[in-house]
């Protein structure tokens, strides 16, 4: 194993399908596959045995499901990271997931170059959701905010509980910059850093640069709770889905 690199454990029913995962991920020196797991509680024994960096989690497995299956591993392993790769596009198993704790939702028929980079962002600490979900958690936001101006009662399936809402956790919008304001709109549109960056004709380190700052200013912890936070706060509109 080599220190520098990051350790990656495959939950998946599929066994050809981790087949196909654990190739790709082999083909790249900076990636160690500890283990592979055919269900939510092989994934949970074998995550407090190894403590992987990233977990790439199935969501719909027989037996334990994936969203408990990761709420257990991050009960078990707080230093894990768990990224679900699943065919689901259905908008509440995505704020289940990210509600237990997970860092990300992908689906998969992701590129595997967006895979590569998505369990490297896992990696060091930030969050990734595919942006066609982006839309759909966003949707769901706008959803619920309209349902209050109405006087609805709450809705039971927020959010909240994986990105804090801005009356109640976010930072103040006036502290951001112009520039910050800017990259905070692109971000809730679902562009990575590259894309902004190629967009605002900067370096990539610079918008990296950024975020970070826009995300301590406003008191945030993740690119999806900034995403929550700029559409509650009117800076950007998502089409319906």
């Amino acid at each position: 194993m080599k220190a520098s690199s990051i350790r990656v454990l495959l939950v998946d029913d599929h066994t050809l399908f981790r087949s196909g995962i654990r190739s790709l991920l082999q083909s790249y020196p900076e990636f160690e596959v500890v283990g592979e797991a055919g269900d939510g509680r092989e994934g949970i024994h074998l995550a407090a045995q190894f403590r992987p960096d990233v977990v790439l989690l199935d969501l719909n497995m027989p037996g334990l499901s994936g969203c408990e299956a990761a709420r257990l591993i991050l009960e078990e392993s707080p230093g894990a990271r768990v990224l679900m790769l699943t065919v689901s596009e259905d908008a509440d198993d995505l704020i289940d997931t990210l509600r237990v704790g997970a860092c990300g939702y992908l689906l998969k028929n992701i590129q595997a170059e967006t895979l590569v980079a998505a369990i490297k962002t896992a990696a060091q600490g930030e969050s990734v959701v595919s942006p066609q979900m982006m839309g759909k958690l966003l949707n769901g936001v706008r959803g619920a905010a309209a349902q209050e101006t109405r006087g609805s009662a709450p809705i039971e399936r927020s959010v909240a509980g994986a990105a804090p809402t801005a009356a109640a956790e976010g930072g103040d919008l006036d502290k951001l910059s112009p520039r910050e304001r800017e990259i905070l709109q692109y971000i809730a549109r679902g562009q990575s850093n590259k894309e902004i960056a190629r967009a605002l004709d900067v370096a990539e380190s610079t918008v990296k640069i950024h975020v970070q700052n826009m995300l301590r200013k406003l008191n945030l912890n993740s690119r999806v709770q900034a995403a929550v936070y700029a559409v509650e706060n009117g800076l950007v509109q998502t089409p319906d889905t």
